[in-house]
């Protein structure tokens, strides 16, 4: 009994601790769609005011109710008309503007949500004339609400943890045929409940998820309404009423369900498992992008696979706790049919994230450069210490298979010519050495396969690296004027609200003459005024430099009307940001230069 409530104990802390970390490194969603062009574009100077402001994106985004809006250079909004998608055109967002825009710079402030589910948001400007001073600093109802989101994304990993014990629990019963099945009941009625919970927690926080705004708003009509007219909320609704569905199942009358033949019972179960893993892989990352059919059956089955593999992992854990002072009492077929449903579930692992990976970086370079890639990194990393683990499991288990399964003495034998004697009592039981080492390699498993299931759900929601590449390397439409060089480098001072980015732009970004402007933003992505700001270059290669612009504050931003590049190459600009009397700091960033 002390060795139960032991490892009830382990089990708990575990649990705790595997929550703790799910709550410390809730981030705000770095989603799928990325801005990959702008008309006009960010920072552009045009000689007329342009019709439409456009918003091109690397996948086809949805639109809010108010997804685009326009603020002139005294931070009043622009009245513009309705926004909606180009023609023909779901990955495009425009918004018409009034026929006549003054003189001065507009900052257009947008948020819609992407293919697979996760809102994004940004600001850009552009200026008519010439570029002004502008008050626009503050755009609270642009960001993300961070209890919004942290409750949000709270709900996601819970979902995630809790279709893996419910899918895994029953695959294991399925298919090992444990003695025993009552030590599983508790487990699954809690991954029932969680999942469940998760589901509608993810439908109520949809709309404010979405819309960057409180969680109050989730239970308005309007919120409840739209939620569940859109595709993410359409798949939530399909998702909570096949859990309704699996639990009328359980709730069948006994004597009626062992009527049914057990492969009907199977195949039903199985469906109704893909059916459960479709609601995730239909509003994931594989919904959108290349290969969408391909990737959704793999992103199906690698949902499946890890299901089966942790929580599958659980209930063996839990069923060695149940046997552990007794081999015997573990059938050899347990442990060997599960050895065999891990090694195909990680086969198909394998094979679905060798893809999965390749669709979402795109080259060798997004492993390091982008978000996506280290997170990747991360991930194999982990997966290759759960494979040691899993192989030292597999060792114990075919030394416990090997065990001979002895009978079970219940009753002492009748001495001869007298009366029956009572049963001695039994020693305590002490856990056999066999099951206790499988069982803590069991548990070692566990809890790195559920780190690993952390970190898949981070890479659910970022940014993948091919997505990346692609809004990198596009080019933005002609305005009229050449082309400009536009870099963008973030500080952080170490203070708080010390830090945001420099965005700086070489025209025509050439060697020769160039025009220098340099916009600062602050933390809430608004225009931020700073006391001083130093820009220089270097060519390292050649030993020249440094150059500096000798860039001036115009009123809002800051800038050099004349600044000579000699020669062309990979210049290292060099950007010191003062944000007090005594804060500043200096960072850099390579920028190529051509004739």
């Amino acid at each position: 009994m002390r060795d139960d409530h032991r490892w009830l104990r382990r089990l708990t802390v575990l649990c705790a601790g595997l929550l703790l970390l799910l709550l410390g490194a809730v981030a705000p969603a770095s989603a799928h769609a990325a801005l990959r062009e702008s008309d006009p574009a960010d920072a552009a100077v045009l000689r007329a005011a342009p019709r439409y402001v456009t918003l091109t994106f690397t996948e086809s985004v949805g639109l809010l109710t108010d997804s685009l809006r326009v603020y002139d250079p005294r931070n009043h909004r622009v009245r513009t008309g309705e926004a909606g998608h180009a023609p023909g055109r779901s990955d495009t967002a425009r918004v018409p503007l009034p026929s006549r825009l003054g003189t001065g710079t507009y900052t257009v402030a947008w948020r819609v949500v992407s293919a697979d589910s996760h809102p994004v948001s940004g600001a850009l400007t552009f200026s008519v004339g010439k570029r002004t001073a502008t008050t626009t600093s503050v755009l609270p109802d642009r960001t993300e609400n961070p209890a919004t989101t942290s409750l949000y994304n709270i709900a996601r990993y819970l979902a995630y943890l809790a279709v893996a014990l419910l899918l895994g629990t029953a695959a294991f019963v399925a298919y090992c045929h444990p003695a025993g099945r009552s030590h599983l009941r508790t487990p699954v009625l809690a991954a029932w409940g969680t999942l469940s919970a998760s589901t509608i927690a993810l439908f109520l926080l949809r709309a404010p998820y979405e819309e960057g705004t409180s969680p109050a708003r989730a239970l308005t009509l309007s919120a409840l309404t739209r939620t569940a007219t859109t595709r993410p909320g359409e798949l939530l609704l399909a998702r909570l009423a096949l859990l309704l569905l699996a639990a009328a199942c359980a709730l069948f009358p006994r004597g009626r369900r062992r009527r049914i033949p057990r492969r009907a019972a199977l195949a039903a179960a199985a469906i109704l498992s893909v059916a459960l893993s479709l609601t995730w892989a239909a509003s994931e990352h594989a919904s959108a992008g290349l290969q969408v059919p391909l990737a959704i059956t793999s992103a199906t089955l690698h949902l499946l696979a890890m299901a089966a593999w942790l929580g599958g992992l659980t209930a063996l854990l839990l069923t060695l706790r149940r046997t552990s002072a007794d081999p015997a009492a573990l059938p050899a077929r347990t442990v060997t049919r599960f050895s065999r449903l891990a090694f195909v579930s990680v086969t198909v692992l394998v094979v679905t994230g060798v893809y999965q990976s390749w669709r979402g970086l795109g080259s060798w370079q997004a492993l390091t450069d982008t978000a996506y890639g280290r997170l990747l990194l991360a991930k194999l990393v982990a997966v290759a210490v759960l494979l040691a683990a899993a192989s030292r499991s597999r060792r114990w288990t075919a030394r416990l298979a090997s065990l001979p399964q002895a009978p079970r003495r219940d009753r002492v034998p009748e001495p001869a010519g007298g009366p029956p004697l009572p049963p001695a009592p039994e020693p305590p039981a002490s856990p056999h050495p066999l099951p206790e080492r499988l069982r803590r390699s069991v548990l070692a498993e566990v809890a790195v396969g559920v780190l690993v299931l952390v970190l898949t759900t981070f890479l659910t929601s970022t940014l993948p690296g091919r997505a990346a590449a692609e809004a990198a390397d596009s080019t933005t439409p002609a305005t009229g004027i050449p082309t400009a060089s536009v870099t963008t480098i973030p500080f952080d001072v170490g203070t708080p609200g010390g830090h945001g980015k420099v965005q700086i732009t070489l025209d025509p970004g050439r060697v020769g003459t160039n025009s220098v402007q340099a916009v600062v933003y602050g933390p809430d992505g608004g225009l931020s005024s700073v006391p001083e700001l130093r820009i220089a270059l270097t060519l390292p290669a050649q030993q020249v430099g440094p150059l500096d612009t000798r860039v001036t504050d115009r009123g809002g931003y800051w800038a050099a009307d004349s600044f000579d590049l000699p020669i062309p190459g990979t210049w290292t600009m060099k950007v010191t940001v003062r944000v007090s009397e005594v804060d500043q700091v200096t960072v850099a960033k390579s920028v190529r230069v051509v004739r």
